[in-house]
């Protein structure tokens, strides 16, 4: 009995060291240290779509931190009393119910979970990609890609973005951080790629 509660206590420790976010977010080399596996699936995801791995992280910084169980807050009834949810957006995504399901099911992968970063910048590629044939933006275009990420690709063509000036403002913080992470990336890529091919 006390050898089964010390393999759930190592599982538990295991798992919530897993899905804790990186402390230092500005800093694409800092997050790849902290997160050993996040290169190399970033770098599987560009292979895959053709997506920066910049861009990507960008967007999955500001869409949830990197944090995997994330959901909009509550509505409050009277400005005091929790109501619904904005939406269905969940995990390191953000993406909504509908677009999640879909993805999963282009991609047939049944099981994929917004709170498993492998799957989550799998579908940040594949959203990328969808938004360069559906609406002709370069996937390394961070600032148009996160307003058809955020608004979706109908959204996107109907310019609903246009009279949300916060959003605009947030898109351009998506592009400056991109822009930085590139950067940065340049500078210690070559580290990542060495442990990626087992060379040390």
């Amino acid at each position: 009995m006390r050898v089964f509660i010390l393999i759930l206590i190592s599982f538990f420790i295991l798992f919530s060291c897993a899905s804790k976010p990186p402390a230092k977010q500005e800093n694409i080399c800092s997050i790849f240290e902290q997160k050993s596996s996040w290169y190399r699936l970033a770098n599987k995801s560009y292979e895959k779509w053709g997506a920066p791995i910049h861009v990507q992280m960008s967007i999955l910084r500001q869409e949830s931190a990197f944090q995997n169980r994330v959901k909009p807050e509550r509505t409050k009834i009277l400005g005091v009393i929790p109501w619904k949810r904005k939406s269905s957006a969940f995990g390191y995504t953000q993406a909504i119910d509908a677009t999640w399901d879909w993805y999963r099911t282009e991609n047939k992968k049944p099981l994929a979970s917004r709170v498993n970063f492998a799957d989550a910048i799998d579908f940040t590629g594949w959203y990328i990609n969808k938004s360069n044939k559906i609406n002709g933006i370069s996937k390394s275009d961070a600032y148009r890609q996160y307003l058809a990420y955020h608004e979706g690709h109908g959204g996107y063509k109907k310019k609903s973005y246009k009279n949300q000036n916060w959003l605009i403002d947030v898109a351009n913080n998506v592009k400056l951080r991109s822009d930085k992470y590139r950067s940065q990336l340049n500078e210690c890529e070559h580290k990542f790629k060495k442990k990626f091919l087992g060379i040390f």
